[in-house]
């Protein structure tokens, strides 16, 4: 058993186990691959390897002598040499190294058994040192140590990503609020945006954001000053904003510009109205309980009303009449707002429900569109859509994603004979005034089983039962009046505006999450953080990489694309790029870096050690985590073997698939590392266990704001790929905005399992996925789903290749091939290591380039770590029992930069160089069979000063020629001519007014809002319900001339007598907008329209 103590007489077991044992060359460990002489398996296979160690240790008495070694010839390759190694010879010797370990120069050499020394050869003999690469430049690298460098592979895998601070492969940014520490973030993250124009502020756009704490606006002519107050933690390079009271979290927004109103539905079921001036610092200037559950979406229909979508399928339409009343009353009068605006809504549901059965699925409205070009409300749930007529609040057509009618409404509708109306009218009525309709009772049974069927269906949709990668996850409408959808599985979909699917278009495999129209372009924001741009045809027109997180929502103003990703960063991109523009902004850009370039220097100190299921003692602990230097910042340890056995093992895998972790060795671990380093002012702010491996990151508290977005991640590498006893556990974090990896690692055992080792690596560097803690808002915007689509398409490259900073630490199991034990034994005797090198497998499987591509390990010399007889100091304690182990370097600290070549300096463009000042072993820790190691690392890290970037970026806008030269021919956008400005309407006669793009070579776009007076005396915003305006909104091409057509339409159920008077007149303003296509600068036409009772002779009449 483990932990026996040697008896004082000769033990005999040894021997007998040597007569009835297969040769160790037959033993290997349950999870290799066997080789030809390893396939033999033995009832001994799951014996514990101390428990040969303890039972074969034999009083004092020196071992017999070994044979004579010969001194010039080398000796034969050992049977269990793995076949990807190259044959190699035991090196002559050389001048004796010096052992530089800074932990044993206090230690004198322990005496081993004269027959272990070996006779002195030729120092010229020693072949020269190869792969040795210098420490990079730099006065902070002066003096570290020489490297030891894999061989590179040719895959971008394996190379470090290429960085810069203005990217050639995307337009510049306008940085309004740059990447957050995501522990910032805690309770404010934001989840969507919104533009509105400020009232009577000429062009100036505020950009508005929902959050978990509020709403929060940048004025965008702001955005390049700095701010005037210090901000808040994550916030301090931000563009100035303002931002609300705290509120309940905010998830969706709307703009309504003709009201100078932003609303903002909340998870409490709130709606509020701010003003877009003064802004949201003032309050909100009117807020209702609108719903019992979140407010997922809401659109302004063209009439003016408010529609909200929440769960289970409810729709409420708040009355634009209502609205305007209440904002007339004064602010004192709150409790009267709300109960006028509450009382005015219509539950769309409930219309349309009939006998226990609802055409509409009973699932979370997150989507909501108005199609202002014919008057229609679309609503999309997860796999199907409603359309609604939005002046006549009316369910017109129900279809699924793939744009089939649901046939449960035309039964409804044809078994209804009252109506619409009808439904309307019960609906207002009081409940107990509410008559039932005439359909016969077997009927009703009907209808009630088939919506307890339905249900059924819905509530697998909902959790995500049956084809999930159609779920709609993105709604918009074009100018030129075509709808677009975007899907989990990344394809985008085009439909008329009577709901019929026309096409589908699949241009990159990651989920759409947003999409948004401006002019001829669609900007599609993708889960991985792509943006794609397509005309209107659907045709791929460029794209790049806008972030590194979901790209949650998106909006237009001031001539600007703005995102918001998932990570809290809004970028704004402008509305021409991919152009000429974007070429002179890179290039200024690239010349005032030294502007806004900062280099930060830290120390980190990375530990590993194959504790053995031990517990180590405060002193083994003091010796190995001393700190060689007062200036570490960041302190890394990686423990293997934390706890083992069969039964751990499992209950560890099963609870890996549950998400849970930890075990009670692991926290006694913690805490008892977290006590040293709690007295030098460190905090641990990241750990994650599997199985026996356990990573743990601990950071001085004046260095925590630095560090951040701190991800784990574990791969089994065990039985199966599923048994955590191999494998690794890696914890990434972003330090001074630049991404730094630790990958603490077991390998698999035994000498002969070379292969195998290799094929962990191989395994953990591709399949090494980070989970990312995300907040309530994030996950409701964002499916489980679409990540694991995202993952599982394979197009991206591993997570490991995309950090800045990599470094393995762990045991590694690599062991010395082609020497025998007394060989070994003599060389360490002697201090010569560097003979004792070239017999290591992992370096010469890194030279080979089979493993550890690309990566560094500094220039060690202290003695092998493995393997130790435990509780017995200095070099006499390695393995003497009858196995003779080998000695080996299985512990060990591997590193990749941002360099390409040793001789890079820190830059923008290679932005983390980093060196070992010190890599040694601890060999007064003597609790396990293995010695810990430790390596001090020298980081230079250089980072962007986001805030002076930005207003470099204003500089250029605003002073450089050409760039200014060509944004002044976007702006100007094409000469339009409205064929009239004053329209009399007369009974039901339509009247059309023509739209004339004057431009030869430019498209123009239009808009058309409207004003009419309302009962309190004040001009309501959105058409008055009894206009009709067709097209309201689209695209005129050069030199051509689009016909719009106005309507008087009295609603069902009402005459022209009970709504207006006999001889009253009915008055609107219409405001024509036109713009360019690259700019949101726009001119505006007046057109006033009255309606008066009275017979056309014409039935048409244009102006």
């Amino acid at each position: 058993s483990r932990g026996v103590k040697p008896r004082p007489r000769k033990s005999f077991l040894p021997h007998l186990l040597v007569r009835l044992l297969p040769p160790i060359s037959a033993m290997a460990d349950p999870g290799d691959t066997a080789t030809p002489a390893a396939a033999v398996s033995s009832p001994w296979d799951d014996v514990p390897d101390d428990f040969f160690l303890s039972a074969s240790i034999s009083p004092p008495t020196p071992p017999p002598a070994p044979a004579p070694i010969p001194s010039t010839s080398p000796p034969a390759p050992s049977a269990l040499r793995s076949a990807s190694l190259p044959v190699t010879s035991i090196p002559p010797a050389s001048a004796s190294a010096s052992f530089s370990g800074s932990l044993h120069r206090a230690i004198a050499p322990q005496p081993i058994h004269p027959s272990h020394s070996l006779p002195a050869f030729s120092a010229a003999s020693l072949p020269a040192v190869a792969d040795v690469c210098p420490p990079p430049p730099g006065p902070h690298h002066s003096n570290s140590l020489s490297e030891f460098a894999a061989s590179a592979s040719q895959s971008r895998v394996h190379r470090p990503p290429p960085r810069a601070a203005v990217r050639a492969d995307r337009p510049p940014p306008l940085e309004l609020r740059p990447r957050p520490p995501r522990e910032s973030q805690s309770g404010i993250a934001l989840c969507a945006l919104t533009c509105c124009a400020a009232p009577g502020a000429g062009t100036s756009t505020h950009l508005w954001a929902a959050g978990e704490a509020g709403v929060r606006v940048w004025d965008v002519a702001d955005a390049f000053r700095s701010p005037t107050s210090p901000r808040r933690w994550g916030d301090e390079a931000s563009a100035p904003f303002r931002e609300s009271r705290k509120t309940p979290p905010a998830i969706c927004l709307v703009a309504d510009p003709g009201r100078g109103l932003v609303w903002s539905g909340h998870t409490n079921g709130r709606i509020m109205g701010w003003r877009a001036d003064p802004g949201p610092e003032a309050g909100e200037r009117i807020g209702w309980d609108a719903h019992r559950g979140p407010v997922f979406a809401m659109v302004i229909s063209p009439y003016g009303d408010l529609w909200s979508g929440s769960e289970g399928g409810i729709i409420k339409v708040w009355n634009g009449e209502a609205i305007e009343k209440s904002l007339a009353l004064e602010r004192e009068e709150k409790c009267k707002v709300s109960l006028l605006v509450e009382g005015s809504f219509i539950d769309l549901w409930t219309m349309v429900s009939d006998g226990g059965a609802c055409p509409l699925p009973s699932v979370d409205v997150k989507l909501l569109l108005s199609d202002n070009s014919r008057s229609k409300v679309w609503s999309a749930g997860y796999l199907s859509f409603a359309l609604w007529d939005s002046r006549t609040k009316e369910l017109l057509k129900v279809v699924n994603v793939d744009g089939q009618v649901d046939t449960r409404f035309d039964v409804l509708s044809a078994q209804d004979p009252y109506g619409y109306e009808t439904k309307q009218n019960l609906f207002s009525s009081p409940k107990k005034e509410k008559a039932r309709s005439p359909v016969n009772f077997f009927q009703r049974s009907r209808n009630a089983l088939m919506g307890a069927a339905d249900a059924v269906r819905r509530v697998a949709a909902k959790a995500g039962f049956g084809d999930d990668t159609r779920r709609i996850e993105a709604l918009v409408m074009s100018m030129d009046g075509m709808i677009w959808t975007g899907s989990v599985n990344g394809s985008v979909a085009q439909w008329d505006g009577s709901g019929n699917r026309l096409q589908e278009f699949q241009h990159h495999s990651s989920s759409v999450q947003s999409i948004l129209n401006f002019g001829t372009r669609l900007w599609v924001g993708y889960m991985d953080g792509n943006i794609q741009l397509l005309d209107l045809d659907g045709n791929l027109l460029g794209g790049w990489i806008a972030h590194s997180s979901p790209i949650l929502s998106m909006a237009v103003g001031s001539s600007y694309i703005f995102t918001l990703a998932g990570h809290g960063g809004v970028r704004g991109w402008n509305l021409s790029s991919p152009g000429p523009a974007d070429s002179i902004l890179r290039s200024e850009l690239t010349e005032k870096e030294i502007s806004y370039k900062n280099i930060e220097y830290m120390k980190v100190l990375v530990c590993s050690w194959n504790v053995g299921q031990e517990k180590a003692s405060y002193e083994s602990l003091r010796a190995w985590l001393k700190f060689p230097t007062q200036e570490v910042g960041v302190v890394v340890v990686g423990l293997q073997e934390v706890e083992m056995g069969a039964g751990f093992l499992a209950m560890s895998a099963a609870k890996e698939t549950v998400g849970l972790e930890g075990s009670p060795n692991g926290e006694w671990w913690l805490d008892a590392i977290g006590q040293i380093l709690k007295g030098h002012s460190f905090e641990r702010v990241g750990s994650r266990q599997m199985a026996g491996l356990l990573t743990a990151v601990w950071v001085r508290t004046n260095l925590k704001h630095f560090v951040s977005d701190i991800d784990n991640a574990a791969v089994a590498c065990g039985l199966g790929r599923a048994i955590g006893n191999k494998g690794a556990v890696g914890l990434r974090m972003r330090i001074h905005d630049r991404s730094i990896c630790f990958v603490n690692c077991h390998f698999a055992a035994h000498m002969e399992a070379v292969s195998r080792r290799n094929e962990d690596f191989d395994h953990v560097f591709r399949t090494m996925t980070f989970a990312t803690p995300s907040s309530g808002l994030l996950t409701t915007s964002i499916s489980g789903s679409a990540g694991q689509l995202l993952q599982a398409n394979g197009s991206r490259m591993p997570e490991l290749s995309d950090t800045d900073m990599i470094v393995f630490l762990g045991d590694f199991n690599y062991r010395l091939y082609d020497i025998s034990y007394e060989e070994a034994m003599g060389l360490v005797s002697r201090r010569r290591f560097d003979w004792l090198r070239k017999n290591d497998q992992l370096r010469a499987e890194m030279r080979s380039g089979r493993v550890f591509q690309g990566l560094r390990e500094g220039d060690f010399q202290f003695p092998p770590t493995y393997k130790f007889e435990k509780h017995k100091a200095g070099l006499s304690g390695y393995d003497c029992s009858e196995k003779k182990r080998i000695p080996a370097w299985c512990d060990r600290v591997l590193y990749r930069d941002s360099r390409a070549s040793s001789g890079t300096e820190c830059s923008l463009d290679c932005p983390v160089v980093c060196s070992v000042s010190l890599y040694d072993s601890c060999m007064e820790a003597t609790d396990s069979d293995h010695k810990p190691v430790k390596c001090l690392f020298n980081l230079d890290v250089a980072r962007v000063e986001k805030q002076t970037m930005r207003q470099k970026y204003g500089e250029i806008m605003s002073s450089n020629k050409k760039v200014l030269h060509l944004l002044q021919g976007l702006k100007a956008f094409p000469e339009a001519n409205v064929s009239t400005n004053d329209i009399i309407l007369q009974d039901q006669t339509p009247y059309i007014f023509k739209l004339q793009n004057r431009s030869t070579e430019d498209r123009a776009c239009f808009e058309i809002t409207g004003q009419a007076p309302s009962s309190s005396g004040t001009d309501s915003a959105g058409f008055p319900t009894w206009l009709k305006v067709s097209p309201a909104t689209g695209i005129i091409c050069p030199g051509q001339t689009v016909e719009v057509t106005l309507q008087h339409g009295d609603l069902r159920g009402t005459s022209w007598n009970n709504l207006s008077g006999a001889n009253q007149e009915k008055a609107a303003q219409l405001s024509v907008k036109i713009t360019g296509v690259c700019s949101t600068v726009a001119k505006c036409y007046g057109v006033r329209v009255q309606c008066q009772k009275g017979r056309s002779a014409f039935p048409f009449k244009r102006f």
